[in-house]
This record gives structure tokens, C-alpha cells and sequence, in this order.
């Protein structure tokens, strides 16, 4: 417990998450993927944008940037370029980073720059009332869509592995242990890594798709996500319906600050 309080700024506590919500679990997966790379923190920046998981950056003990809706990306881009040194983690939500913020998703993954990008997603708006984001299950409700929600969802990993990231992988709130090795996977990995984690929301999405309770939630993860080398095995029919996790990209690939610095030094020699 003292180790992870090192990482916590307790005089921002109590958070503001609800009861049963899942980013407090995904932070806690941070902290102890962090700690366990040994890194310090003093070298790690934690961005987020705007949302109940964007809170995440006020509670953590890193140099932390709190930003604008759906501009944590282009903020932390600034950052890792200023400073290539610095270990630059962003946090939002599936709407923070699929809508408002889709565009500087696909396009840091296509630079693959050198940033942990953590998708919490919850199928939902959850702060701001419940609207339904990019990735709301077809048919699933919200309050901007109460009739059912007629848009198919972004599938995150495809992507985002096609937008051209080095390591894309996906985790459960439920799977925990899976997790912390896929975010320390990320944290590892030279270039842009992204990690989507499914996670609940039982008061904006649970309660009005008939799962009002964390434990509900949770359970669905549990018995709707089956991992690669299962997945690889099941046929398209026993794939309807289910989520696959792990890690479904992991490249070796030339990293963006890298090849910008080989530019500056060329360029120094010319003149």
C-alpha cells in the first residue's frame, strides 16, 4: 500500500468516480506496470483530455496534463517531441479519443510516435449524460439514442493496427493480471502503442441496458471476450458476438522522434 500511494497524490482524494466504475482498477493497472519497469516517476508525463477517465491525471503523482476534449494526443505529441526522453502515457475515454479526438488517433498512429495511448472504454458519454460514443454496441441505448443505437461501433484495434501503430492490444477490467502484462507491453514498446480496455459503466450504460450492476458488467466481460490464441482456433460463427483480447499487433518499426532527430542533424550539417 505505501508503494502505491507513492504514486497517488492523496490530497486529491476522494475521486469522483462512481461506485463500481472501472478507471479506478485501470489506474491502478498504470501504477503497477510503471513500478514494475522501474520507471521513475519523475520521467513519466500522464496526458488526458476530457471525461471521467481523463480524471485519472489529477489523481496520479506523474508530471500530468490535464487538456481539452478529444486533444490529449496532439498535446502529448508536443510533449514526446520536446522531450523524447520523457515516458508519455495518455489516458481517455472512447469518446475523448474515437470522436472528437479520432483524427489525431489515426494520425499518431501513423506518425508511431513513441506513446502509450490507454482507450478505457465503456460504450458510453458517461460524465457528461449518457450519449452514445463511436463505439456503443448496435441496438444498445443511451440518451441519445432511446430508441436503440443504429451505428455500428468503430472496432479500435483494426484501426488503429491499420492506421500503422507498432502495438495494439486490447484488456478487460475483469481480466486483470492480463492486463497489467498488455499495458507493460505498451509501456515497453518503442514506438505507438495503444491499449483499449473494456471496462463498465453501470450508471450511464448499465442501467439502461439491463446490467445496473458492476458485478453484471463484469461478468459479461468475463464470458464475452476470448483471448488470440483462442480466437484463432474458433470459427466465424462461434467469433458472433464475442471480443477478442490480448495482442493483435506488435511490429518493430522505425519510431517518429527518431527519424525527426536524423532530419535535424542532417539538415544542421547542410547549413
Amino acid at each position: 500500500m505505501a508503494k502505491v500511494l507513492d504514486y497517488l497524490r492523496v490530497d486529491k482524494l476522494p475521486h469522483v468516480w462512481c461506485a463500481g466504475c472501472g478507471i479506478g482498477t485501470v489506474m491502478g493497472s498504470i501504477i503497477r506496470t510503471v513500478d514494475k519497469a522501474e520507471l521513475n516517476k519523475n520521467d513519466v508525463v500522464m496526458v488526458s483530455g476530457i471525461g471521467c477517465s481523463s480524471r485519472m491525471s489529477g489523481y496520479c503523482d506523474f508530471n500530468t496534463l490535464h487538456t481539452t476534449h478529444g486533444r490529449a494526443l496532439s498535446f502529448a505529441t508536443g510533449i514526446k517531441l520536446a522531450n523524447p526522453k520523457f515516458n508519455v502515457i495518455v489516458v481517455m475515454g472512447d469518446g475523448d479519443a474515437l470522436a472528437i479526438g479520432g483524427n489525431h488517433l489515426i494520425h499518431a498512429a501513423r506518425r508511431n510516435i513513441d506513446i502509450l495511448a490507454i482507450i478505457i472504454n465503456n460504450w458510453i458519454y458517461g460524465m457528461t449524460g449518457g450519449q452514445y460514443s463511436p463505439t456503443t454496441p448496435l441496438g444498445s441505448f443511451a440518451t441519445t439514442a432511446p430508441y436503440g443505437q443504429v451505428e455500428p461501433p468503430f472496432d479500435v484495434l483494426r484501426l488503429i493496427g491499420g492506421s500503422g501503430a507498432s502495438y495494439v492490444a486490447r484488456g478487460t477490467v475483469y481480466h486483470i493480471r492480463e492486463l497489467d502484462k498488455l499495458i507493460l507491453g505498451g509501456i515497453q514498446k518503442k514506438g505507438f502503442a495503444v491499449v483499449e480496455v473494456i471496462s463498465q459503466c453501470p450508471t450511464s450504460f448499465g442501467r439502461r441496458n439491463r446490467m445496473r450492476t458492476a458485478v453484471e458488467m463484469m461478468k459479461w466481460q468475463k464470458e464475452h471476450t476470448v483471448p488470440v490464441k483462442q480466437a484463432i482456433k474458433m470459427n466465424k460463427e462461434e467469433l458472433k458476438d464475442k471480443i477478442i483480447r490480448g495482442v493483435l499487433v506488435d511490429e518493430e518499426k522505425e519510431e517518429y522522434t527518431e527519424r525527426y532527430e536524423k532530419l535535424i542533424n542532417r539538415l544542421s550539417k547542410v547549413s
